[in-house]
């Protein structure tokens, strides 16, 4: 349950301060938000090996279930990195965090039971390279839990959330995108989409461009070879 990782190696991606900024709120948002709950529904039945690509600080690692054998999770940027290891060495499952990107994920093809794409979608740089990953790696029946902010269905903050993704949103906050649509995105890399339902964060105050969620399950079919 060691970083892999010496200072010849550069990091994929790297926002040291959008990362100290990610790594208190995201504490807040599970806490007082709620977050920590649908963490838990998220992870709730995941079996065998699961990989989990852009584990940020390690949230989910205490939700994992027993069941699950080993969670390599790959986590880009340094900081964040560092301190999934320590929630690594507290979770009650084992856990490698390795350093890498979801675009070139670092282990085996149809080496995983399960794979965990949790609020990283909207930063990555490619999409659809990423999910292909994913389902690369994926054994045929692999199921992949997907808990992801994205495009509103309202014309107005719709609108607001594709002129932010062109300007200021992306360079504040570590590259991520709030009009990308990750259902669409997940069935089109050729993905089951098996149950979902949609939320909203916060559930109440005002709405904010990331507020528009979805939380489900899908699966590499079990025929794909």
């Amino acid at each position: 349950m060691t970083e892999r990782h010496t200072k010849a190696t550069r990091d994929p991606v790297h926002h040291p301060l959008f990362a100290r900024f990610y790594a208190r709120v995201s504490v807040l948002a599970d806490t007082k938000g709620g977050v920590s709950a649908l963490r838990r529904e998220l992870l709730d039945g995941l079996s065998g090996r699961v990989i989990e690509v852009g584990a940020g600080n390690g949230l989910n690692f205490p939700y994992y279930p027993s069941a699950v054998s080993e969670v390599v999770a790959v986590e880009p940027e340094r900081l964040l990195r560092q301190l999934a290891v320590e929630a690594g060495l507290r979770a009650d499952v084992p856990v490698d965090v390795v350093p890498g990107a979801a675009e070139a994920l670092p282990v085996k093809s149809e080496a995983f039971d399960g794979a965990v794409a949790s609020l990283v979608l909207c930063s990555v740089r490619d999409v659809r390279r990423s999910l292909a990953e994913l389902r690369r790696v994926l054994k045929p029946g692999g199921e992949l839990r997907f808990f992801e902010h994205g495009r509103a269905p309202g014309h107005v903050l719709s609108t607001a959330q594709r002129a932010l993704d062109r300007t200021v949103w992306p360079a504040l906050f570590g590259g991520c995108h709030t009009a990308r649509d990750p259902l669409a995105a997940i069935e089109a890399a050729g993905f089951e989409i098996l149950t979902y339902r949609r939320l909203r964060l916060p559930e109440k105050g005002p709405m904010l461009p990331t507020s528009p969620s979805v939380l489900g399950v899908a699966r590499r079919p079990v025929s794909d070879r």
